[in-house]
This record gives C-alpha cells, sequence and structure tokens, in this order.
C-alpha cells in the first residue's frame, strides 16, 4: 500500500512520512509495520502493515477531493441540533478520528459557524484549532502550495460568513425534545 518516502494521513495526528518499513516480534509474532513520522510534531508511530487500513491509514488527498473540502468549508445552509458541549465535543472528537478529510471539514466549519453564535468552550476552541491546523496541512501538500496560503483562504472562506450578517441566517435549528438536555 504505502513505500518508503510516501506522505500519508494518520487519523487526528496529520500528514506523516513512512520513513521505513520494519519487521518486528511483537507477543511472538512477527508483523510487518510502516515506521511514520507526523511532520508537524516529529512523533513517530509504528502502524502494522496488514491492519493499516482499519485505522485508517490514507493517502493525501487529489484535487478533486480538495475542490470537495472547500465546497463542504463554504456550505452555508447547516443544521445544528441542540446539545450540550461536551455531547457536541464527543460527536466532533469521533469525526476527527475517523481520518477522513470530509469530517474533518465539516468539524472546523461546524465549530466555526458555531461560534459566530455563541462562545465556543475550551475544549472546542482548542479542537477548532486542531481541525483547522490538520486540514491546513493536508491541504497545502494536496496542493503543492504554502500553509499560509491555504490558512488565508479558509479564513476568507469563513470571514464572509461573519461579515454584516448574522450567524443565524446561515443556521438552521432544529429542536427536537429529545435531544434536549435539562
Amino acid at each position: 500500500m504505502f513505500s518508503v518516502g510516501d506522505l500519508a494521513v494518520y487519523p487526528a495526528h496529520g500528514v506523516g512520512i513512512i520513513e521505513s518499513i520494519e519487521e518486528k516480534v511483537i507477543g511472538g509474532v512477527e508483523q510487518t509495520f510502516y515506521i511514520m513520522r507526523i511532520l508537524e510534531n516529529d512523533m513517530k508511530i509504528m502502524i502494522p502493515k496488514n491492519n493499516a487500513k482499519q485505522v485508517g491509514l490514507r493517502s493525501i488527498i487529489n484535487n478533486k477531493q480538495v475542490e470537495e473540502v472547500y465546497a463542504i468549508l463554504k456550505e452555508e445552509e447547516v443544521e445544528f441540533t441542540p446539545q450540550t458541549w461536551n455531547r457536541r465535543y464527543r460527536e466532533y472528537m469521533d469525526k476527527i478520528k475517523t481520518g477522513s478529510i470530509f469530517d474533518l471539514a465539516t468539524v472546523l466549519r461546524d465549530l466555526y459557524i458555531l461560534q459566530l453564535e455563541k462562545p465556543l468552550s475550551f475544549g472546542e476552541k482548542k479542537m477548532l484549532d486542531t481541525a483547522k491546523g490538520l486540514l491546513v496541512k493536508e491541504l497545502s501538500i494536496a496542493q503543492n502550495t504554502e500553509e499560509k496560503k491555504v490558512e488565508k483562504d479558509i479564513e476568507a472562506i469563513f470571514s464572509q460568513r461573519g461579515n454584516g450578517s448574522s450567524a443565524k441566517q446561515h443556521i438552521n435549528i432544529q429542536i427536537q425534545d429529545s435531544d434536549v438536555d435539562f
């Protein structure tokens, strides 16, 4: 699936490079591992080669997928179901852990829109920063451009939402008795 020197994405950690493929004996069983170094923080991760797909290891997105990510970020009709911040946090963290770039874009968009409506919790602010960082890194590599340019592109998308228009115009909130915690 991957070769030494390939760039790949590991869920919730971001883009890394496959530095080596090694045989190791763990628990008396010999297995082949991808040794991956995360570009953002130099963390090394050992990923069992036969389990790589199940843990969400994937290739960098292509140009068509880049366009899909930007389309998700630009979506204005977003529906939120009222819920507590910690339930929302868990839901978004689960999306980030899938490794899907589209889920990541959804989390970033939703948290950005939500902060226009009300203050985010500390955890949600941190998650917003994490989602943005992961997305910027992969988009910059996929587009072969600088991270600062991608960051400006994303900020331009979101700044259009906040200029002179109420966030309430962009958010449809559906209240269902079963979804509200009292």
